[in-house]
Parts: structure tokens; sequence; C-alpha cells
């Protein structure tokens, strides 16, 4: 029998223990150690049950039980410990607070609006994916540790992404559990007069979309969660939340739709009822918040009577937008007429005409689709500011995105890179953080030189405790083990070789991610005897924990999944190679830790970052990886090892054998007798002497608190004081830009390096000296005051004219003639040998503009 209604009841706590609700809600629980142990402290058994969720903990108990609680002294003024510490922690000042005192002639944002569709913080909320989510999540925390003051906004997903299962055969089932916010670390946002804040759009057919906003707190960081079931929506807009990622492409509209411009709505309204500060720097995290920016120009345009174009100016200079992916497959792409539809006519936003929307999201460039929505384009052509998540992947980015900007080199796109880091206290076993303690001293693994210390621990104890998370991740892979079997139909009868499965003395090597076929779960099974020979082996034997979701919708990462259970399940090795379905948080807190070796094995160069590799790193992991995203950049052959790629090899099949081949050699000859090479002590000198160089040079790099104090730097303060000057004095400044563009680009086409002359240069150049450039130029009625006149130099290659290296140098007005052209000058001397060149170009000059590349013009010789 069904209910026909359900409800969900709060637990009242006695007053003794009123903090424990407060700390149940704040989810620094979930990186903080000592108040998840406080709550486990109460019944461990139960803990477990209620997976480790305090808010789950105290709705299981009863009142008497409470009531014995609020009796226990011990107890209360443990609570009263933990209520203070985390009082400290939310009020007591941070980082940030030194950085801004340091800056604070320039001044530094108050608050910073952090737009994201997902976000991983703890597997109580599973609001995420994969790696986009859980670069969030850490995002936010880190902000939170640092005192950056961010504002999160994302969607509350009712069914969140799937729970994953296997069947009979191994192919994987999809289940969505239903989530009820009441029963989660979440408050909703609310009127002074208790009722709920509502957030309206309009939909097509005279339909609302009608928005409640749920508040999570991550430490200092408040998280803002749209959700639109609630009462007033029709069927269909009260399942446009239902599910991460679910649904057709309308379906994805509208949620994308709801994040940006509900999202900047939610923003307004919280401002209002808390007195927190208007965002001064606006981060879409990925093309799915795009919508922020048109939000904010009908915004401008609205309330403070700007044009389209000067409200543009504004929205740019305080906007950063990140990528993360280096395939246009990622990135959403929609019927130009869809997104007419849902912004024209009556769904029109004021101040926003349909087709300066839509230029903003069109693929009018070179190698473009005519007719389709780019959301990642629009990103970019709404932020002054953009980011790739890795060196490489900002070089990709660069070269995927380089239509935007025409004439210019890949190089010069603006697109910088800010590699992405993990929250250490969320991800770094607590064993390993104590046995650090004890021998350093330290206490706070969030700062880089507590990290850069680490080598000098005690081997034998590193040794010995990763010996211990070797064992409980076994222990926790046959619990997994078993319980996926017993889902696919098997009986207990037949299951007491699972209890046999993993070895915590073997060489354990952990693979665990999305499973999109650029990520090649599949590559180590090219060679499948030689994969058992490696995992049998009598000596040196090597034990594979894997693990992977796949979209409901990709029919081909489904098939890779099955394929390795299926060879998992085969009874010759099943002992020493798993899949374990449903790869959350959860399974990844003992999945890290318990490996000695991550391996990651995309197709080069398709992995933006990749900070799985980073998290088993700070575990006292070794990365056995292709030289792709973050370990492109990191890898010094002392902290892992680097999979050769096949770079070049067009046949797929035989790029994928040749880097299988050289990861089983790898790991034959290379890895395995490394791990297995003991010294009188028992101790694998060697192999530990990479561990701890990899923890003590890596961990200070791969720390998000560092790529959060980055962003900071690089981009919010130079955004916030950028849409500053912008908006400073009634917008003059964005005013002034929007003029100067127009008259720009309307000038353009007529400029142009008439000739260029040169002297002074020797029959035999040499190092030193001088060459004299004039450049005779059309600027088609553009002052020198509003260009920029250089002379690009640098190395050619063999056989063609393209400068590589390039070096820029100004020349400067010295004639203007009657027929409106002009000459400018200067001297280059020459500082490098072998095959040079030079050119001259034009480009557009103001104060505002970020990047000379800005406008996307440039008149080259």
């Amino acid at each position: 029998m069904k209910a026909i209604r359900r409800f969900s009841v709060r637990t009242v706590l006695p007053e003794q223990l009123a903090a424990l609700g407060n700390i149940a809600t704040n989810l620094r629980w979930s990186w903080h150690s000592p108040t998840r142990d406080l709550f486990r402290g109460i019944d461990p058994k139960r803990w477990e049950e209620v997976g480790q969720d305090p808010v789950a903990m105290l709705s299981a108990m009863a009142p008497a039980e409470l009531s014995a609680l609020a009796d226990d002294h011990e107890f209360c003024r443990r609570v009263e410990d933990a209520a203070a510490d985390l009082h400290r922690y939310l009020t007591a000042p941070r980082w940030y607070h030194e950085y801004g005192a340091e800056n604070a002639g320039e001044g530094v944002p108050q608050t910073v609006a952090y737009f994201s569709a997902e976000y991983g913080i703890t597997e109580v909320l599973p609001q995420y994916s994969g790696g986009l989510g859980i670069l969030a999540g850490d995002h936010l925390k880190s902000a939170s540790d640092l005192g950056v003051p961010i504002v999160g906004v994302g969607l509350f997903y009712k069914t969140g992404y799937f729970a994953q299962s296997l069947n009979r055969d191994g192919w994987q089932q999809e289940t969505y559990p239903v989530l009820d916010p009441d029963d989660l670390p979440l408050s909703l946002l609310r009127e002074p007069d208790g009722s709920p804040v509502v957030i309206a759009l309009p939909l097509p057919g005279g339909r609302e979309l009608r928005a409640h906003v749920w508040r999570a707190d991550v430490g200092r960081v408040p998280l803002l969660l749209l959700d639109s079931d609630v009462p007033g929506n029709d069927d269909a807009a009260r399942n446009i939340t239902n599910r991460l990622y679910g649904g057709g492409g309308e379906h994805r509209l509208q949620q994308e739709l709801l994040l940006g411009v509900g999202g900047v709505r939610a923003l307004r309204q919280f401002a209002r009822l808390t007195g927190t500060h208007a965002p001064a720097v606006y981060h879409a995290n990925e093309g799915h918040a795009g919508f922020l920016g048109i939000e904010r120009i009908s915004e401008l345009v609205l309330d403070a009577g700007l044009t389209f174009d000067e409200a543009l100016e504004v929205v740019r200079a305080a906007t950063v937008f990140t990528t993360h992916t280096p395939v246009p497959a990622g990135i959403d792409r929609f019927d130009a007429s869809l997104v007419q539809t849902y912004f024209s006519g009556e769904m029109a936003l004021p101040g926003i005409p349909t087709e300066r929307l839509l230029a903003l999201g069109a693929e009018d460039y070179e190698g473009g689709s005519p007719g389709v929505f780019n959301m990642a384009v629009m990103g970019l052509r709404l932020a002054q500011r953009a980011n790739g998540v890795s060196r490489l992947h900002g070089a990709v980015s660069r070269t995927m995105f380089n239509g935007l900007w025409p004439g210019f080199d890949a190089a010069e796109v603006p697109i910088t890179s800010i590699t992405n880091g993990v929250h250490a206290r969320t991800w770094v076993d607590s064993r390993l953080l104590q046995v650090a303690h004890d021998e350093l001293g330290h206490s706070d693994f969030d700062r880089p030189e507590d990290w850069a210390a680490v080598g000098g621990i005690d081997r034998a104890k590193a040794w010995a405790v990763k010996r211990e998370l070797r064992q409980q991740l076994v222990d926790e892979a046959r619990s997994r083990l078993r319980t996926s079997w017993l889902g696919r139909g098997a009986s207990d009868a037949e299951l007491g070789w699972t209890q046999q499965v993993l070895d915590p003395d073997v060489l354990t090597i952990g693979f665990a991610r999305r499973v999109p076929t650029y990520k090649r779960l599949t590559l180590m099974l090219r060679d499948p005897d030689r994969l058992k020979r490696l995992l049998l082996h009598p000596e040196r034997p090597v034990q594979i924990v894997i693990a992977g979701k796949s979209h409901p919708a990709d029919e081909t990462g489904k098939q890779l999944i099955q394929q390795m259970v299926r060879f998992a399940d085969d009874a010759e090795v099943r002992h020493r190679i798993v899949f374990l379905p449903n790869y959350d948080i959860s399974m990844a807190r003992p999945l890290y830790p318990g490996c000695d070796v991550w391996l990651n094995n995309p197709l080069r160069p398709f992995e933006a970052c990749g900070t799985s590799g980073m998290k088993a790193a700070l575990n006292g992991g070794l990365n056995l990886s292709i030289l792709d995203g973050w370990w492109d950049e990191w890898y010094d052959t002392e902290n892992g090892w680097a999979i050769p790629t096949a770079d070049g090899v067009e046949d797929p099949d035989r790029r994928d054998d040749i880097e299988a081949a050289a990861l089983y050699d790898l790991i034959e000859h290379q890895v395995a007798p490394r791990f297995y090479d003991r010294d009188h002590d028992g101790l694998p000198h060697n192999w530990l002497s990479m561990v701890l160089h990899t923890m003590s040079t890596l961990g200070p790099k791969v720390l998000a608190t560092r790529m959060v104090q980055d962003y900071t730097r690089e981009l919010y303060v130079p955004a916030a004081r950028a849409g500053w000057r912008a908006g400073n004095d009634d917008n003059a400044g964005a005013k002034d830009l929007a003029a100067y563009k127009q008259t720009v680009r309307a000038a353009w086409p007529g400029v142009r390096v008439d000739h260029v002359e040169s002297s002074g240069l020797p029959d035999t150049p040499q190092v030193g000296d001088t060459v004299h450039v004039k450049a005779y130029l059309e600027l088609n009625g553009l002052t020198a005051e509003q260009v920029d006149v250089q002379v690009v130099s640098g190395h050619t290659g063999r056989g063609d004219d393209v400068l590589r290296d390039i070096e820029i140098m100004p020349l400067v007005l010295t004639e203007t003639y009657d027929d409106g052209k002009s000459k400018f000058e200067g001297d280059l001397t020459l500082q490098r040998t072998g095959a040079f060149g030079y050119t001259v170009r034009i480009l557009p000059k103001h104060d505002l503009l970020a990047s000379p590349a800005e406008l996307g013009l440039v008149a080259n010789a």
C-alpha cells in the first residue's frame, strides 16, 4: 500500500543540543573530520546506515535517544566546542582578507557569483555527474577556506544524475532515486512573511516557469539551487529540474534558461533578503550558464537606460568564462530557431533584440554551422576574460575557438589557462594527514608549504599507512562487489568467492571516471592475454579497481562498460580485477587512498584536466598517464610514468594498439618491479622515494586553494576592476567603449598597411644590429590614438614564412599626409640568431580592452 501524500517531519532538538542543527546543515562537515567524528560517535553503526549524513542521523534518532544525549554532559561539551569551532571558521579573517588589505587602494570584489550546472560537494547532496561538478564543489570549498566571497548558483535536481547498477549481462542500468529537499542540508529562501521566494520566467504558449530557491551553506559560501518542482507549475515545468543532463534539446535549453536568467534573479532576491553585496564579478563555469549575461544586459537596459551595446560592455567587463571541454561534442548547441522561440514575442527580455541575442551564439565563422546557437561561443562573446583548465587545454581551446578571432594566430586568442586543483581535506585520507601531522607538526594541509615538507616523513610509517588504506579499499570493494552481484541475480550461496577478491599486499591500480569514448576505458583490454599475465604474474601480480558511469543516452559508452565487466567476470581473473558500479563521492573516498597507481589513458589532447590523478597523488599514489591535461605540465619523471602517445597515427585501432602495448610495457618492466623491489627492512625504498617526492612536489601545485587564488588574482580582481571602470560615472566607460567599437568596426574595412620599408640592415645581419622600420598606413578616419601599430618578429620555419616565438614592438606616428595616410616608425634590434622575420600589423587600441585581440580585428601587412 502506498501513501497518497508524503512529507518530512523535522527533528526537534533539546536545547542543550540545539547547535547540532547548525553543525549538521553547514556542509563544512563534509571535509571536517572532527565534525564527522562527533556524529559518528553518537552511534557508529547507525552513522554508516544513514550514509554518513548528519541530517539523516539526527532524523533517525528517537526523542528518548536525543534526551539521553542531552543529559550526557561530556557530549554536550563536545557539541559546544564544535559549534565554537564552526563559528570561528565562519567569522575569522582568512587569506582573502589579507589580500584585500594589501590591495585596498584599488579594491577587491566583495561578492563573486559562481554559476555551474552541477556541484559535487558530498554524496549526501548528489547534484553532480562527474568532473565538472566535483571541480565546482572543490572550488566552493576552497573559496570558503580562503574567505573568497563567492555565492554559488545552480539547479536542484530532484533525482540528481542517476544510480548505476548492472544486469546479469553486465549492461548498465539506471535508476533515479527521488530526493526530498526537506531531508537534505538545505533551507528554503523565504520572504520576511515566511512565504517562499518565487523566481518566475515565461514559457512558450503563455505558460510560466516558477522556481523556489534552496540554500546550502558550503562553509562560508552560500549555494543557491533553483527548483522548478513547485506549486503553480504544470507537470512539464515541474520536471524541468527533474534530472541532471536529462531530456532532449528543448528540456536542456529550459534548464539553462532557468540557470542563467533565473539564477541572476535569484541572486537579486538573495541580496535583498540578506544584505549581501551585489556581485562585482560573474563567473560562468562552462556554457550552461551563458544566459546570465543576457539577463544582466536586460537589467542594465531597463534600469540604467543603456543601449544594448553599452550594457554589453558593462556585462563583458565583469564576466569570467571557463571552458572545460576540448571536444566540440561536449558543447551545448541548439537550433537557433528554438532559441529564438524562447527570446521573442511575449517571452522577449526587455532591451534584448532577438537578432542581437542570436548573433552572440552564432557559429558565423569559418567551419561553423549556420543556424546553430553555440552556448560556449556565447559564453566567450559575453566575457572579457576566459580560460581553459590546464595549460594544454588552454592551448587546445585557443585553437578550437580560433575562428572567433580571424587574422590572429591561435597563440594570441584571448583564452588563458588556470589549471584545476582539488580540495585536500575532502580527498586525502585522515590517516595520511595524521602521519604527516605527527611527523612534521603541520595541521593545515591547504597550504603549499605543508605539502612541500611531506617528503621528510618516516618511510616505514608511510608504507604501513598505505597498507592500511589498501586493506580499506579491499574491504570496500568486496562489499560493493557482493552487493552488485546480488543485484545481478546471484544468490548468497554462489558468492563466497567475493571474499577472496583483491589482496592488500598486491600492487593496486585504480581507474575511475566518466565513460565517453575518448577516455578509453577498455584500452587495457586491447591484448586480453597480456593483461591476464600481468594480473596473474607469480612474483609481481597486479590488481585493478575500475569504476565509471556512462551517460544514459550513450550506447557506445555502455558497450565499453559491458566489455570491461565481462572481462572482470572471468573466474580466472576476477580476484584481480573488479568493476564497481555507481561511482560517486562515497566510493571515491576509499578508492584514491587505497590505490598505489592511478591510470589515465585518454586520447590526447581530449582530457581537459583530469583531477582524479591529483586526488590520488595527494594520497601517495603515482600517476601512470598519457601526457594530457594537468599531467602534461607537471610530470617530472619521478612522480609517476608517462604513457607514450602515438601522435600522428591516423588509424585509431593502430594508435590504440601502440599505446596499449606501451602501457603493458610500463607496468611489466617499470611499475611492478619497482613496487616489489624490497630492501632488507621489507620496504620498497625506490617506490617510497617516488611517493614522497610526488606528495611534496605535486602537493603544493594540485591544491584547489592554489587554483582559487589564481582565479582571484588573475581573473576575479581584474574583472571587478574592469567592471568598475566600465560602470563608474553613470557607465561612462562602457558608453565610451561601445562608441569606440562602433567607430572602429565601421572604419576597419578600409584600414590597411599600404607598404613597409626598412633600412640599416647589413648584408650579414648579426645579433645587436638594428633595422629601422617605416610603415605607411591607411587608417580610414581613425586617429593614431585609436590604433596600435606593431612590428611582430620571430623565428621562421624551414620552407615557410610563419613566425614562431613572436615578440612585439610598437611603432610610433611620425608623419601624416593630406590624403589621410600616416607613417609610423621604429627601430627593431635583432636579438636572436637563426632564420628570422618580421611583419607589421594594425590593431584596435582602447584603455578598456582586456586584450588587443578582443574585437577580432587586425590589419596585417
